[in-house]
């Protein structure tokens, strides 16, 4: 069964505590957090002191995904803050291979995530330190975008990149219904969704529609 991972960008920042809860109930997978330094990308999100408030309300793994220029100051906050996955931008680190195990070494999953001009030859070398790969089908920064199709073409690359390696290959930006089939087709086993999730409110239901794929 695909696995759902609600980003948070799309929820009531002013409710995240029953944010939170409402996507427990509602048989989300995990997680997805969203972290933007405002350089990386043009956003500004949010840090560890919210990860931390927000721990003890789930029992789901924090799929965080680290959109910020030098993540490797941030990894301790944000291992020490209940992240479960903590997921970088090759683009923003020069020493992969290092940041990739010092996740490990803190007890967290590692994960890399790729923009959509980024060839996937960048993991060719560190695919021995990553337990998730993420591909981003929008140029990431924003929620609400639409997905690039181009980017089906990696996935399955990607996929047949991974093998029989424990793996989890990530697709996030602009997932729907439709674009959910299509990525999962691709190769995917999780997809990251907001939008998708959060419409209308009955968020039970956008999920299991995201999983009939």
């Amino acid at each position: 069964m695909t696995i759902i991972a609600p980003s948070i960008l799309s929820a009531d920042f002013s409710d995240l505590k029953n944010e939170i809860l409402r996507l427990t109930e509602a048989k989300a997978d995990m997680i997805h957090l969203d972290i933007m330094d405002g350089h990386f990308v043009p956003n500004l999100t949010f840090g560890p002191a919210v990860v931390k408030a927000l721990r003890p309300y789930t029992g789901l793994p924090f799929d965080t995904h680290l959109m910020v220029s030098g993540p490797d100051a941030l990894i301790p906050e944000f291992a020490k803050a209940g992240a479960d996955i903590i997921t970088v931008h090759a683009e923003a680190c020069p020493h992969l291979d290092k940041t990739l195990a010092e996740i490990r070494r803190l007890g967290c999953k590692a994960g890399v995530s790729l923009n959509p001009s980024t060839p996937e030859d960048v993991l060719d070398y560190v695919l021995d330190k990553l337990d998730l790969i993420l591909i981003m089908s929008v140029n990431p920064g924003f929620g609400g975008q639409k997905f690039i199709p181009a980017q089906l073409e990696k996935i399955a690359r990607v996929k047949k990149l991974i093998g029989e390696r424990k793996i989890m290959l990530e697709v996030d930006g602009g997932i729907n219904p439709l674009t959910a089939a299509e990525a999962v087709a691709a190769g995917a086993d999780a997809l990251v969704a907001g939008t998708a999730v959060f419409e209308g409110g009955d968020y039970a239901k956008n999920i299991a529609a995201l999983r009939q794929n």
